[in-house]
């Protein structure tokens, strides 16, 4: 399939992980991708993935708590000559049609009285205010556009849907992303913007190990415990996240997509 073909999508957090699973996802049908993080390196992989299977992405380093920042994702998407758009004279113009929020970070693994009141500025910092920031540059620029866009959230089953001990403040950021999700879809979908929200379970990345845990341990662990018998694959999610962003889904407004093999049931 090639839905985005024509398209261009920034998706945050895509040095690595989840983010970078759906901007390669994203580019193998036929989206042009800004990939945003903070550290260049990560990034520069995720683009050599996207141009060595034929796709066209461009990296740009920003740190998704400043303002100014989200600014200048949504300036560097809108930016690249669009297709399918021409100015009147004839010469092609940009759009942001989709953008995905997925950078976050965890700072936990303690009870919650000993964590450091730093890790609970950071996590706030990235996880609540770089969406909250997100959103009002991503839809500014959509709801001027003739045909709006789609925005997909990534939270986490941590908080929205379970608890888990060591993970309480990481659990009320991202239930602060779900509920600002459902709010910001409500508000803004007569804008044209269609906002939704992915939220997984463990997911083959390294914040879904232990300490102390090989992958081999991971996934023993997750074949006693998970209805699935397995953890997540992030292209998995990838295929949820696409879904949303697609006209597939033009119907589909504020929901939170669980993608978790069961593990929340």
């Amino acid at each position: 399939m090639a839905r985005f073909t024509g398209r261009t999508a920034l998706v945050t957090g895509a040095g690595s992980g989840i983010g970078r699973a759906v901007a390669v996802a994203f580019a193998a049908e036929g989206a042009q991708v800004v990939v945003a993080g903070r550290r260049p390196e990560p990034l520069a992989e995720t683009v050599r993935l996207i141009e060595e299977q034929g796709g066209k992405a461009l990296a740009v380093s920003a740190d998704v708590s400043r303002a100014s920042d989200a600014e200048t994702l949504v300036r560097a998407a809108a930016d690249l000559p669009h297709p399918r758009l021409r100015s009147g004279g004839g010469t092609p113009i940009g759009s942001l049609d989709v953008a995905v929020n997925n950078a976050g970070v965890f700072r936990g693994g303690q009870p919650l009285v000993d964590l450091p009141e730093e890790d609970w500025h950071t996590q706030l910092a990235t996880n609540v205010t770089g969406v909250f920031l997100a959103l009002q540059a991503q839809i500014r620029r959509m709801r001027t556009q003739p045909a709006g866009g789609a925005i997909v959230n990534i939270s986490s089953t941590f908080g929205p849907h379970t608890a888990s001990p060591g993970a309480a403040a990481y659990s009320a950021t991202k239930a602060a992303v779900t509920a600002l999700s459902r709010g910001a879809a409500l508000d803004h979908i007569r804008d044209g913007v269609r906002i939704n929200v992915v939220s997984p379970g463990a997911t083959e990345t390294p914040m879904s190990l232990r300490p102390g845990e090989t992958e081999s341990d991971r996934a023993e662990r997750a074949r006693a415990t998970l209805p699935l018998g397995r953890i997540v694959a992030t292209q998995e999610v990838a295929a949820a996240v696409l879904y949303l962003a697609s006209d597939d889904a033009a119907s589909v407004v504020g929901t939170d997509l669980v993608v978790d093999g069961g593990a929340t049931l």
